[in-house]
């Protein structure tokens, strides 16, 4: 399938906040102030989808399957919104996957950005219709007070620039409940990325959350291992040694994995108890890695900060370094 990469954002564009998984009433006053007035020093006008207000919200903290659907067809189709950023993770993001139109998204293409359970969102539209699409932060993501720089940073750099980006390791990073205190925060000295083995790869990104990801194996909505990729994951604090180990493994036993060069992996949550040590155990079982670079413990996935990945994009891996590009 013919590669789409969306235009980069420029100052007065306008970008759509949509709910695909978890709604907007999730999300405190304080910030989503913070959060708008952000975007407005990038130079960014904020405007919201039809559904995606307070009012929609069912049993399961989100919108129906068709207004979430509607709202992600919406953003595309405006001619006026430049990107679309949804507003947090959550659980059911794959619910919608049938109900898009996935022609309509290949004419209208622009920059779609999200993170967690957004994982099948954006690979089911990066399957279906070569669009490269963002693993970054969400609306509420930036609407974090403090420990943000990073993040913001990088977004910018991928989301507003042609330039191939080294991405360079966060000097302290953060595991805490930010969004129930904005104030009362833990942060810690970061000890860099985790070469587990060195080499050089390069290739198309494929990845997202790994759980959220293998939920679609098998399925349309699953970008393929293509010749030459590098696998970027992450796991949420739900994952625990032998839940990444296993869910891993179903990855490595996909027919075309053979075509993944290299693996990258986000930093892990605390909860998940898993160390440097456990993940080169982890790692070195595996006969499918053991020719392949492989480095651990970067910024982005579910602790803070994060780099924000183009899916659909090119990486290279150059013993320990990493660096991306469109």
């Amino acid at each position: 399938m013919q590669k789409i990469i969306p235009s980069k954002l420029q100052k007065g564009d306008k970008i759509m906040i949509v709910a695909p998984s978890r709604g907007l009433k999730l999300i405190g006053q304080d910030c989503r102030q913070i959060a708008e007035e952000r975007f407005k020093q990038m130079g960014l006008e904020v405007v919201f989808a039809s559904n995606t207000t307070d009012e929609n919200w069912n049993i399961q903290g989100c919108g129906s399957i068709e207004k979430r659907a509607d709202d992600i067809m919406q953003a595309f189709t405006d001619k006026s919104v430049k990107a679309i950023f949804t507003v947090i993770g959550g659980f059911n993001s794959n619910q919608i996957l049938a109900y898009l139109d996935y022609d309509a998204i290949r004419q209208n293409p622009k920059i779609i950005c999200g993170f967690s359970d957004i994982t099948a969102l954006l690979d089911a539209i990066n399957a279906k219709t070569g669009l490269e699409v963002y693993y970054g932060p969400h609306y509420s993501s930036i609407g974090m007070k403090k420990g943000c720089e990073y993040t913001l940073d990088y977004l910018q750099k991928i989301l507003f620039s042609d330039d191939e980006i080294e991405v360079k390791a966060s000097e302290q990073w953060s595991d805490d409940l930010w969004f129930l205190d904005q104030e009362k925060r833990e942060f810690i000295k970061n000890e860099g990325f985790w070469s587990i083995h060195d080499g050089n790869a390069e290739g198309k990104i494929v990845g997202g959350n790994l759980g959220t990801y293998n939920l679609l194996l098998g399925t349309e909505y699953q970008p393929k291992f293509e010749t030459d990729t590098i696998l970027m994951i992450e796991d949420a604090g739900e994952t625990t040694d032998v839940v990444f180990d296993r869910n891993l493994q179903a990855l490595c036993h996909q027919p075309d994995f053979k075509n993944v060069k290299g693996l990258v992996i986000g930093r892990f949550q605390k909860s998940s108890k898993i160390s440097r040590e456990i993940l080169e155990f982890i790692i070195n079982s595996k006969e499918e890695l053991k020719n392949i670079p492989v480095l651990a413990n970067v910024d982005y996935g579910h602790t803070t900060p994060i780099i924000t990945i183009p899916l659909g994009g090119y990486a290279k891996m150059q013993n320990g370094r990493l660096l991306i590009r469109k």
